[in-house]
């Protein structure tokens, strides 16, 4: 199947579609293509990692059920790799495990077929605007031994790297920069991923959870129950020893 030329991905950037049903990635090509992005099309889990690897693409729609190797197990191995390009998964399979999955390696978003083209667009750039912090001033988030910058998409505790997804970064980003308030699950949908549903809790849920399990005892993320989540506010810094009878 043909791909665009190199020079096609300049514009607004690079798409890896993966997918094995050629009338499939032929629509999503010409949607991605229509929208202004190059389009690279492979059909195998093998050659989807060394197009990762060689052309970098800026996000990967990815295909669940590929022959021989599958798209759950090329996003394993591209985090294993530290490779954290953004992955949007596509599957024909319905099954929340499967969904749950799919977000714990490190997926940044999920569309079960049939699903509209220029919904996944829509997804694809949300996705990127988050990777690329578009409209988002130079900043920097604390809470405690965790900094947030917001110019380099990094994210520290105690000074060292911590490994987010795009998604992961946005949803922490998003909390933090209203310590204190508290958001529901319908509203960190909207606000973070860009759509409206009410049935997409269990997405918050799992990307929460990821969150924490990579920042441990500096998440500053807390459940508040029945309601959603919100960020710890700072508490104030001390500048030296407490004065006798304080």
């Amino acid at each position: 199947m043909p791909s665009d030329p190199p020079a096609a991905s300049t514009q607004r950037g690079l798409v890896l579609v993966v997918e094995d049903e050629p009338a499939i990635a032929d629509v999503l090509r010409l949607n991605l293509r229509a929208a202004g992005y190059g389009v690279e099309v492979v059909d195998d889990g093998g050659e989807a990692l060394h197009a990762t690897r060689t052309l970098r693409p800026s996000a990967i729609v990815l295909d669940i059920g590929l022959p021989t190797l599958d798209g759950i197990e090329v996003c394993r191995r591209l985090r294993a790799d530290g490779d954290w390009t953004p992955v949007l998964f596509v599957t024909a399979r319905d099954d929340e495990v499967d969904r749950i999955l799919g977000l714990e390696l490190g997926a940044d978003d999920y569309l079960t077929k049939p699903f509209s083209p220029r919904e996944l667009v829509a997804r694809v750039s949300s996705v990127l605007r988050r990777t690329r912090g578009e409209g988002t001033a130079p900043d920097l988030l604390r809470h405690g031994a965790l900094t947030v910058d917001l110019a380099s998409h990094e994210v520290r505790v105690d000074g060292a790297e911590i490994a987010l997804t795009a998604t992961e970064f946005d949803l922490l980003a998003h909390l933090m920069r209203r310590p204190g308030i508290v958001f529901t699950r319908e509203q960190l949908l909207s606000d973070v991923w860009g759509y409206a549903s009410t049935a997409g809790g269990r997405t918050v849920d799992v990307h929460v959870a990821q969150v924490r399990a990579k920042l441990g005892a500096a998440s500053p993320i807390r459940t508040v129950r029945s309601v959603g989540y919100a960020a710890e506010r700072s508490a104030p810094a001390t500048t030296g020893p407490a004065s006798a009878g304080s």
